[in-house]
């Protein structure tokens, strides 16, 4: 099922192929580095121990990956994949600096080529607004993930704290898309990134997508810094 986003899978794949080459340092920049302690919480909230396997779907550059490989260790196992290969690019080298072996790969997550029941976790970060059917992508990640497993989705939303909101939305809608094409020549991608984040549907609505799937005998959510983005859990059912 689509949603009135409906992203256009082919121009979001051509908008990060040209935003790739500079995308951590726009995404370090424009949140102050807070994007880290995100994934941090997204991973202690999924219940990833040592020795489980993960999957990290529209990995991008690996963040979340790294995050995943420091807690499942030497025993666990972690595959990040991302539908464009550009963003893929710097992993590898991220995650050999830091002395962990995660193997990248190039996947659609609404196409998954791994069999069912594969992985303890799957997860998605920042990534699922711009799928053009999420309830299909929700419904691969749980297909892939064995039953009683976590699927887990960072994105960002929508502030409803009332003077909180307002000024988080003036920064967003001005000041964010200026700051993001400065640091990466790329304003449009920052443009289309302001405005998803507006229109994706968030809190209560993406569990709603969550259960459209009928994958998960479980959702829920938790806030993070106000409301400006959100990590979504998922019990496979």
């Amino acid at each position: 099922m689509q949603t009135k986003h409906s992203p256009n899978p082919e121009i979001i794949r051509s908008m990060f192929s040209k935003v790739a080459a500079n995308y951590d340092k726009g995404n370090n920049v424009l949140s102050m580095g807070i994007h880290h302690l995100w994934r941090k919480k997204l991973v202690k909230y999924s219940g990833a121990k040592p020795g489980h396997k993960v999957l990290d779907c529209a990995t991008g550059t690996g963040d979340l990956a790294i995050e995943f490989k420091k807690t499942v260790g030497s025993s666990g196992e972690v595959i990040g994949t991302d539908f464009c290969a550009e963003m893929l690019i710097p992993a590898p080298g991220k995650a050999q600096e830091r002395g962990l072996e995660i193997k990248f790969e190039q996947a659609d997550v609404t196409q998954l080529q791994y069999a069912d029941n594969s992985f303890d976790i799957c997860s998605i970060s920042f990534g699922i607004r711009n799928v053009g059917d999420p309830v299909k992508a929700l419904k691969e990640m749980a297909r892939v993930t064995k039953p009683g497993g976590t699927v887990m989705v960072l994105e960002f939303g929508q502030v409803n704290i009332p003077v909180f909101g307002t000024l988080y939305n003036f920064y967003s809608q001005n000041i964010l898309p200026k700051i993001g094409g400065l640091v990466t020549g790329q304003k449009e991608a920052y443009e289309y990134l302001q405005k998803s984040s507006a229109a994706f549907p968030c809190r209560e609505e993406f569990l709603g997508l969550m259960k459209d799937s009928g994958a998960y005998s479980h959702c829920e959510y938790t806030p993070l810094t106000g409301g400006i983005a959100y990590i979504y859990k998922g019990t496979v059912s």
